[in-house]
């Protein structure tokens, strides 16, 4: 488990402000009749131009992702591939983006609406931005994790939805996957572990309408709610410091939301 000292905080925070723009970029794009590559082509585009590097591009696996975003619409939990395909009005789309600047990694999802979507879409939305910032409110030091994630886990379901057990969020830093495994709900086999002054983690709930059971498509990425009901994910790079959480990937003035 890396603990980063204030100065590599403050690295790690300029390279979360560019993220927040190019999550800017990505959600003034989600329009019915956009294609979610084109949105993908400008957000690499923007992230390259900066002198960043974008995280998701080229990870290993049995195909190699293709693509600068995760963009997942509607059913697709996380991982989707960007393509040819036109978002519409009523679909939910989530951009998860992640990129290195300076040697430091920022990491960040935020789910949109695409044009005038129906009541139930707008709750799962509303309570997994709510999973996250329960989250953030909690993060403090010498806390236990499963403590939040418990919380969490019990707003989603108190309102009907169910918590993906199978992705976890993650410890980030110079790499973008670091120990610890941050868990959005809380069993017995999860390892819990005590937040720590320095501690810089990715806590990203993924909830779903139906089921919590996933499952891989073809494209070997593409991961999608087994009853193909709609899912949702939010997810902000967050620092436990003295007086509680340091959200990385906010705006330059403290905006809390990749969305606003």
């Amino acid at each position: 488990m890396n603990f980063k000292k204030k100065a590599e905080i403050e690295l790690m925070r300029k390279a979360g402000v560019l993220l927040w723009q190019a999550h800017q970029l990505a959600g003034e794009m989600a329009e019915a009749g956009t294609t979610t590559e084109a949105i993908d082509a400008e957000v690499e585009k923007f992230i390259i131009g900066h002198n960043a590097t974008p995280l998701f591009k080229g990870v290993p696996g049995e195909v190699p992702f293709p693509a600068t975003c995760c963009i997942s619409v509607n059913e697709e939990v996380v991982h989707g591939i960007p393509s040819a395909r036109e978002l519409a009005n009523g679909d939910i789309v989530s951009f998860d983006i992640g990129l290195k600047l300076n040697g430091w990694c920022a990491d960040c999802a935020c789910t949109h609406a695409v044009g005038d979507i129906d009541d139930e879409k707008r709750q799962l939305m509303d309570v997994t931005e709510e999973c996250l910032r329960i989250a953030i409110k909690e993060i403090h030091p010498n806390i236990k994790w499963s403590k939040i994630a418990k919380k969490m886990a019990k707003h989603a379901r108190n309102a009907g939805f169910s918590v993906v057990e199978t992705l976890v969020g993650h410890g980030i830093g110079k790499e973008m996957w670091e120990l610890p495994q941050v868990p959005n709900y809380f069993s017995r086999g999860c390892t819990d572990f005590r937040l720590k002054q320095g501690m810089v983690i990715a806590v990203e709930p993924m909830i779903n309408v139906g089921t919590k059971e996933v499952e891989t498509l073809s494209d070997h990425w593409t991961i999608v709610t087994k009853d193909r009901k709609p899912a949702c994910h939010f997810e902000h790079t967050i620092a436990v410091t003295a007086s509680g959480a340091k959200v990385m990937t906010c705006g330059p003035n403290g905006e809390a939301w990749a969305m606003k």
